[in-house]
């Protein structure tokens, strides 16, 4: 199977935006400071790797369906949807909050090209929900960070 020209275009949305995680991820990971630093440290680690691999697995993807890959730095950074991040050191608890954001953007951008993948390539649809369901956990535990536990009336 080829990519026609949509197909191809929706899988390097997805792509720039994986390639941007990964290199924000990195920068905040760099200049994070601040209370429970390392568990966020560490945490950022886990996320460039996740970025890194489901940016790799779009890309062969899309060479297998004979489409072609841009992952240039100029490419992703005039095509991302993800918002820049801050160039300054950051807090923890300010991390949680601009990454969210950004697992969250990442995540959106999968969600919106799915059913047109789907219907143009299935086996691709399938690597999207592994992106979708990979950067939504994450989402989810970064975010739990700045999260207090709700009260419960008796």
């Amino acid at each position: 199977m080829k990519a026609n020209k949509q197909l191809s275009d929706n899988l390097q949305a997805v792509l720039v935006d994986l390639i941007e995680l990964g290199i924000q991820g990195k920068q905040a990971h760099w200049n994070v400071v601040g209370k429970n630093f390392r568990d966020m440290h560490l945490q950022l680690d886990e996320i460039i790797v996740a970025a890194r691999a489901l940016s790799d697995e779009v890309a062969e993807r899309m060479r297998a369906l004979h489409a072609l890959p841009d992952g240039r730095s100029e490419t992703v950074t005039a095509t991302s949807t993800l918002p820049k991040l801050p160039p300054d050191q950051l807090g923890t608890s300010d991390v949680v909050g601009l990454i969210t954001e950004r697992l969250d953007a990442a995540a959106s951008t999968a969600r919106r090209v799915h059913d047109d993948v789907d219907d143009a390539d299935p086996t691709s649809a399938d690597i999207l929900h592994t992106i979708i369901e990979t950067l939504e956990q994450y989402s989810w535990m970064v975010s739990a960070e700045n999260q207090a536990p709700r009260k419960h009336s008796s």
